[in-house]
């Protein structure tokens, strides 16, 4: 049996947990799956991480898979991973399929292309209400403010990859999303240049994509997804 890899990596200000319920079931699925911590997420070198760290990381953990002779790479990006792991599909042939879930091109809100910081503040109470105060602050406020620059850089210098995608691409996005609104995917949609594409909003599923009451028929979408061969 030809042997599939699947790179998952996990948002910013997240983890591996994130995306357990996924890597699992596509172990369980006939897929050798890798996830990592992102650099600065595991609380180590906190305030010196910057956004090229990130995608060395990745960029490295790739190149394990490459150097150990799998020949069908898929990736799959949360959040700013989505980010992130467009930069690889992008960069490197490798990577025969991409998934992005909710995908952190744009976040909070966004208009004119802009990150309306006013709108995403007055937003911050639905995103507790969402999460969960206690989830927010353990998650976002550990990190300083220089580590979220980073991260608003990256996704800044990122905008034009969506445009050179030209892999088999899938995006999944919940409604209720309103740390990466719907709409932000609908249009990354119409960017991406590959003839195969497919989009599946989830009704009433918030950013926490992979924990929610989806996540098992979203998991076989996935699944069908990486093992097309069309």
């Amino acid at each position: 049996m030809k042997r599939k890899a699947v790179l998952i990596i996990h948002g910013f200000a997240g983890g591996v947990y994130d995306e357990e319920a996924l890597s699992i079931y596509l172990e369980l699925n006939n897929f050798d799956t890798y996830t990592f911590t992102l650099p600065g997420h595991d609380r180590t070198l906190f305030n010196k991480v910057k956004k090229g760290d990130w995608i060395n990381s990745c960029e490295s953990h790739l190149q394990k898979l490459i150097d150990n002779g799998y020949k069908d790479i898929s990736v799959i990006g949360h959040s700013m991973g989505g980010v992130l792991a467009t930069y690889l599909a992008v960069h490197h042939k490798e990577v025969k399929r991409l998934v992005l879930a909710a995908p952190a091109f744009k976040y909070f809100t966004f208009d004119k292309d802009d990150f309306d910081t006013k709108t995403a503040l007055l937003n911050s109470p639905k995103v507790f209400k969402e999460y969960g105060k206690e989830e927010v602050l353990s998650r976002l406020v550990q990190f300083p403010k220089s580590v979220l620059k980073e991260f608003m850089d990256l996704v800044s210098e990122s905008q034009l990859l969506p445009s050179l995608i030209d892999v088999p691409t899938l995006i999944v996005q919940g409604s209720a999303d309103i740390v990466v609104p719907l709409k932000s995917s609908e249009a990354l949609y119409d960017e991406i240049k590959s003839k195969k594409k497919k989009i599946i909003v989830l009704d009433n599923v918030t950013h926490d994509i992979f924990r929610s009451s989806e996540v098992d028929s979203l998991c076989i979408k996935i699944k069908d997804f990486l093992n097309d061969k069309d």
